[in-house]
């Protein structure tokens, strides 16, 4: 089972270019999108964590989609807020959010995402050891940037627990981490966050600006392969577009979906009418208009 999808749902500018400008009443953006993918990552975890009664809205609101998974991102507060221990109570108010999706089937895995500048010193070995087992009930895939993490022992380390690894597209400078097609465990994950250098590091530039980039086709091929090998090797795997501004993400996961799978991709009409040009060629069209209500 391969799921495509995209890196959350909750963005101002996709008004337009992927849900209906007249913002319809009633309107559920994430029903929407689970129409035409099977898999979305959860964004909001990242920032905080959820709360139970809205993760079974968004369990019960993709429920008309069987195939559909969730990927949730952990809260920042255990990968990127390392300067003092977390607590229990942390653990906990995470725990809380992720049971319900969980329980409902609807979780496919948790991302433990964490910065460039998470090294591999005996100090962050230790730290992500700690955190998965703080979180061990879930199926977890870590994604690391950085190039000293890109050696046999880290991989055989995450094997030997079951943890997934992701494999990313990024701007690869001398220091990062390059596209692989490693799989550590029953899940695998890939990940592309698109190729803008010029804002990639900028301290200055806002988030829209870093996810700014459109694959083209041939951009796409490559992975084409690398998702094959994840795929052969892995019971389950996610490929998640991370490159969100404008729906690029929707676009590209769409792209993927065609050029690995075949058959009919079918995308919103808005999409469709924003990026012609680029899904037209693929023969990647538009469904009927429907626009999913919040379910009662």
């Amino acid at each position: 089972m391969i799921r495509f999808g995209v890196a959350g749902w909750d963005y101002k500018d996709w008004w337009g270019p992927v849900y209906p400008v007249s913002r319809p009443r009633g309107f559920d953006p994430l029903g929407y999108l689970a129409r035409y993918y099977d898999t979305i990552e959860i964004n909001s975890t990242f920032y905080r964590p959820a709360i139970a009664g809205a993760a079974r809205g968004w369990a019960r609101r993709v429920a008309h989609n069987p195939s559909f998974r969730f990927t949730a991102k952990l809260w920042q507060r255990f990968t990127h807020e390392r300067d003092t221990a977390w607590t229990p109570d942390e653990v906990a108010s995470v725990r809380e959010g992720l049971d319900p999706l969980a329980e409902s089937g609807k979780l496919g895995c948790v991302l433990v995402q964490f910065p460039w500048s998470f090294k591999r010193t005996p100090e962050s070995r230790e730290w992500l050891d700690d955190v998965i087992g703080a979180f061990t009930a879930y199926p977890l895939v870590v994604e690391v940037r950085h190039g000293s993490w890109n050696v046999p022992e880290f991989y055989a380390a995450l094997a030997e627990r079951q943890v997934g690894i992701v494999n990313i597209d990024q701007p690869v400078f001398r220091n990062s981490i390059k596209p692989g097609s490693q799989v550590t465990a029953d899940v695998g994950y890939v990940r592309l966050h698109g190729r803008n250098y010029e804002h990639w590091f900028a301290e200055d530039a806002a988030t829209h600006e870093r996810y700014d980039y459109l694959y083209t086709a041939d951009e796409l091929k490559p992975w084409l392969d690398r998702i094959h090998e994840v795929a052969e090797r892995a019971r389950e795997a996610y490929v998640i577009t991370n490159n969100h501004f404008r729906g690029q993400g929707a676009v590209n996961a769409a792209m993927l979906r065609k050029l690995y799978v075949g058959g009919d991709v079918e995308v919103p009409p808005e999409l469709e009418e924003s990026y012609r040009s680029v899904l037209a060629p693929l023969g990647i069209r538009a469904a009927a208009p429907e626009a999913p209500r919040l379910p009662l």
